[in-house]
């Protein structure tokens, strides 16, 4: 290359730099543009704390810290001293695989009643299939039980002490707001139900009303998302996606509840997708055309790559990588589907889950499960939800983080010592 040639091409590579910088600046001229291609300012970020403060837990081999942040004020630093690197992935660990034992033993027990009634084993094996699946039960009770008061002692308690929220609501209003944010491993662990629930007013569940969120600007979008668009392109009704029976999976009896139940409160506003008619194709369409959708199915997660987790339907699997190349103009979607708000631990800075990607790309409100629930347990939340949040025929989303609330402080005050049943339940959003 001649020298004259490549001076030509500096002046040209210049002359497109000042054009760059000349176009940016034209478009943060435009309203609403302000911060385009900048980072975004702490004085913006703060507004995600208007509804109540968030609480952005950081975990590192350096020390662990809570960020508080409240709108209007400067963000808050609580020093958790008694948080470590190494306890966070020990706990987490022990917890996966506590979950897991659980369910290989649980679906072993319902693999030996199937057994039982086609003569295959006798009532001898299923009784022993009963009692190993209660034993390995209590053991998973007993390590929920002190995975619940671990976080309460060296997370939330200190982070709620701070934030002077010291006691019970009285037992006609809820208690005041509050977002988590938790980072690396601690995204798989239920930072909303830790305490030590013995003993009254000692647990996140008696003080606020958890909700989460991915990240700031995660909570920050959806409060000021827009969810209208053309009449014609989405719908006020209900995407509702059941299958009581799914090839290769166990049956979920209660599936049958909560469609008689919707039915019976939106009884004009329901596109219901059943059986061999819930596909993967079927479904995404469906999804896309209506403001509220509903999943009562089972749900999967690939702790390996969290992106391939997602909905078991008819067909196959609905993916996190297939939800998230769409995206929706939704209020509501109510994941009543085994570990649906489950992250990847080998991925423990990503928090990819079906329940963040329905509300990355849409979703305002989002309620899920953290793992498998078997029992009637996510039938009766999924009912005293609906009651609370249905009205005039339509779904009201903005009181979705109370209901739930109120119906998980119901469910617990039914089985205290059986956390594993109303653990799992969480909502994401504004």
């Amino acid at each position: 290359m001649t020298e004259p040639d490549l001076s030509r091409q500096i002046d040209r590579r210049m002359a497109l730099a000042r054009e760059w910088d000349e176009l940016v600046e034209q478009v943060r001229a435009l309203k609403g543009f302000e911060d385009f291609l900048r980072p975004p300012r702490i004085e913006r970020l703060r507004e995600a704390a208007a509804g109540g403060p968030v609480v952005i837990i950081n975990v590192s081999q350096w020390r662990c810290d809570a960020l508080i942040v409240r709108a209007g004020v400067e963000v808050a630093g609580v020093e958790l001293g008694d948080l470590t690197l190494d306890a966070v992935t020990d706990r987490v660990q022990a917890y996966l695989i506590a979950l897991h034992d659980d369910q290989t033993a649980h679906l072993a027990m319902v693999d030996a009643r199937d057994e039982e009634l086609a003569g295959n084993i006798s009532r001898a094996d299923l009784l022993a299939a009963i009692q190993a699946y209660e034993q390995v039960n209590a053991a998973t009770e007993a390590h929920l039980t002190g995975l619940l008061a671990w976080m309460w002692d060296v997370i939330t308690k200190p982070v709620l002490d701070a934030l002077k929220l010291n006691g019970s609501a009285p037992a006609d209003q809820d208690p005041p707001r509050l977002w988590w944010c938790p980072t690396g491993a601690l995204t798989l662990l239920p930072m909303h139900a830790a305490g030590r629930h013995d003993i009254p007013g000692a647990s996140v569940i008696d003080r606020v009303v958890s909700s989460y969120t991915p990240t700031l600007r995660a909570l920050l979008e959806a409060q000021t998302r827009s969810t209208s668009a053309p009449a014609t392109a989405v719908r006020d009704s209900m995407a509702v996606v059941a299958l009581s029976d799914t090839p290769g999976q166990t049956s979920l009896p209660n599936v049958t509840r909560e469609v008689e139940l919707l039915q019976r409160l939106l009884p004009d506003r329901l596109e219901l997708l059943c059986g061999e008619d819930a596909t993967v194709a079927a479904v995404l369409e469906t999804v896309t055309a209506r403001r509220w959708a509903h999943f009562s199915c089972h749900g999967d997660q690939n702790l390996a790559e969290p992106s391939q987790g997602g909905l078991l339907l008819h067909d196959g699997l609905l993916s996190i990588t297939d939800i998230t190349a769409r995206q929706y103009h939704g209020d509501f979607a109510f994941l009543s589907a085994c570990k649906t708000a489950t992250g990847g631990f080998d991925l423990p800075d990503e928090a990819i889950t079906l329940a963040a990607a329905l509300h990355y790309t849409g979703y305002k409100h989002v309620i899920a499960t953290l793992w498998s629930v078997w029992d009637r347990g996510a039938a009766d939340v999924t009912e005293s939800v609906y009651e609370q949040i249905v009205q005039d025929g339509r779904v009201h989303p903005q009181r979705s983080a109370a209901a739930l609330h109120r119906a998980v402080v119901e469910l617990r005050g039914r089985n205290l010592d059986r956390p594993s049943v109303w653990i799992p339940f969480i909502h994401i959003g504004p």
